[in-house]
Parts: structure tokens; C-alpha cells; sequence
């Protein structure tokens, strides 16, 4: 069983919730398959905009407001207008003559790369939701989403760490370029609460659109690893449950997943128990960077190496 340490600390804060009963609003639940006997959420929830200004703070160069009005993400491909990702905060910045910013498109890793900032070069970031803290990741800067009470802090990262991850990219697009362009996981893991384990490998994933509401159609995301499994035969349900906000978070404005059944696993979150996940690289698992804050349904994927969900009681 994983250790209580690897937590997330959002997904705990539903578990909690929930045990409370009066900290979190959660308004609509859905169990998949529909009654069509779709993967598919029939009606989509919708997350608000960002309409407060964000706060950045760059590594020896202070603390800057990025106002959200008129930022033009340059992930058109991935994030619907109105909405943008943390690397669109460094280019309104740019753009506004805050900063001097030098970035390309890698194609060799599918993301964005800063090639200098202010001069200098080897920039990585951290971030944190509302109520959240700030976590190492190895999420892609131009595809983590900025909500309100956002705050990124960008600073110059260990070389060593940074060649690992850009390894870690080449190498998951290089597995996109393998498979035609599909993704494919080499390997998915679900634990149950009782130890039960479903273990996949080689899991092809399509995008669900479930929240077209923030995402172009056509985008992949972490939730639609299990959607597929379900697809696939593999799962037999599926509940995931919309929260707008819990205990200060404000806004959250995610699915959760909290119930799985399939296999050996019929597992239902209560109390302060439930499911969480991480996915990424075996070169930078857990809270290297795999296992961060962001829900499932905006956790946009390419290919990563593996997705792990498991069971956790507080």
C-alpha cells in the first residue's frame, strides 16, 4: 500500500469534506456508464473564469499582478479562449514590457521552452490552486491551467533536474510519434481499499470531452484513462462527483473520482477515505513531480509512462 505521505492535498480535502458533510459543495454526481451505455458525462459542468488578477513571482525579480484581460494563450490547440496556462502569464508579462522573455515550440518534446528570461536561462516553476501550497512538478507549463487565487513562482532549476525531465518529454513524444499519434500507457495501476490490484498495460486512451467547458475537443486528459478502461470492458463504473468549492479552495471546479469498480475493486469514497492518483515518468515519480494538485479531468496527458490510482484513508 502507498504511504499516507503521498496525499494529495486537494483530493484529501474532498475526503474530509465529504466526512463533514457541511465543508465542501459538491452539486452534481454522475455514474458511468449513461443510460446509453456511453463513457460520457451527458451534461458537462462549466468552471468559471479567471477574473482576478494573478500573482508571479520570478526568482530574483519580485513579485509581478498579471491581469487577466486579454491574455491570448498560445495553446490555442489545447485550452478554449478566455481561459490560459501558467506560460501564458510569462508572455503577457513579456508582451506588457515587464520582463524579457526568449521562448520556441519544441516539437521533439511538445511544450514551450524558455530560452531565456531576463537574460537567463534553465527557468522551471512551481504553482498552487486556491488553498493548495506549492509542489515540484512535471507538468508542462503551457498546459497547467490558471484559475482564480492561482499563484506560479518561476525560478532556475538544478541542470541535472531539468535534462531529466526535457528526457522525459522527448521520450513520451517519441512514443506519441511511435503510435501513430495515439496515446498509449505502457502501464496503468488501480489499488483497492482491501489491496485488490488491477494492473493494465499498453491502455490506449481517447479524449471524452468532458470539460469542453476549459479544454479544445480532442484533448486528453488523466480522467479519460479510466473512461477507457470502461470502454475497454476493463472497469464496469465509474462515479465522479462536481465540486465548486471546498472548505477555503474557492474556486475548485473539478470532477473527482470517487467511485471504481472493476475487477476485484468496488471501492466507494466515505468517510475520510478514497481514491488518488498521480501520473508521469518513472525518472521523476510521486512527489517528484507525478503527483501534484491538479484534478483529473484538466490533467491534460500525451503519453505518459504510467498512471497509478490508489486507495488512501486519512
Amino acid at each position: 500500500m502507498m504511504s499516507v505521505q503521498r496525499i494529495s492535498g486537494l483530493l484529501a480535502a474532498v475526503l474530509v469534506g465529504v466526512a463533514l458533510g457541511v465543508s465542501a459543495q459538491f452539486e452534481s454526481s454522475v455514474l458511468l456508464p449513461n443510460q446509453a451505455g456511453e463513457w460520457i458525462v451527458d451534461q458537462p459542468r462549466v468552471g468559471r473564469t479567471v477574473s482576478r488578477n494573478i500573482r508571479v513571482e520570478i526568482a530574483g525579480n519580485g513579485f509581478f499582478s498579471v491581469d487577466p484581460e486579454g491574455i491570448q494563450t498560445v495553446r490555442p490547440d489545447i485550452v478554449q479562449p478566455n481561459h490560459f496556462t501558467v506560460f501564458d502569464l510569462l508572455v503577457k508579462l513579456d508582451q506588457d514590457g515587464q520582463i524579457a522573455l526568449e521562448y520556441h515550440y519544441d516539437e521533439s518534446m511538445g511544450t514551450h521552452i524558455i530560452d531565456s528570461l531576463n537574460g537567463e536561462s534553465g527557468w522551471w516553476y512551481e504553482a498552487r490552486y486556491s488553498a493548495g501550497w506549492f509542489e515540484r512538478n512535471t507538468h508542462r507549463m503551457d498546459h497547467y491551467l490558471v484559475k482564480d487565487e492561482t499563484e506560479v513562482r518561476f525560478s532556475i532549476e538544478r541542470a541535472s533536474r531539468l535534462e531529466k525531465l526535457y528526457l522525459a518529454f522527448e521520450e513520451e513524444m517519441a512514443r506519441v510519434v511511435a503510435n501513430d499519434g495515439k496515446v498509449i500507457l505502457p502501464r496503468v495501476t488501480i489499488e483497492g481499499p482491501r489491496r485488490e490490484e488491477l494492473v493494465f498495460e499498453d491502455i490506449e486512451v481517447r479524449a471524452h470531452d468532458t470539460r469542453i467547458d476549459v479544454l479544445q475537443p480532442g484533448t486528453v486528459t488523466a480522467l479519460d484513462i479510466l473512461l477507457s478502461l470502461g470502454e475497454q470492458g476493463f472497469l464496469t463504473q465509474l462515479g465522479i462527483t462536481w465540486y465548486e468549492w471546498i472548505f477555503t479552495a474557492d474556486p475548485v471546479d473539478h470532477y473527482f473520482v470517487e467511485y471504481i469498480k472493476g475487477g476485484p475493486i468496488d471501492a466507494q469514497a466515505q468517510g475520510s477515505c478514497g481514491f488518488v492518483y498521480e501520473v508521469g515518468y518513472s525518472s521523476i515519480p510521486g512527489f517528484g513531480g507525478a503527483h501534484i494538485h491538479i484534478p483529473t479531468d484538466t490533467r491534460v496527458i500525451l503519453a505518459p509512462e504510467y498512471a497509478l490510482w490508489f486507495w488512501l484513508c486519512l
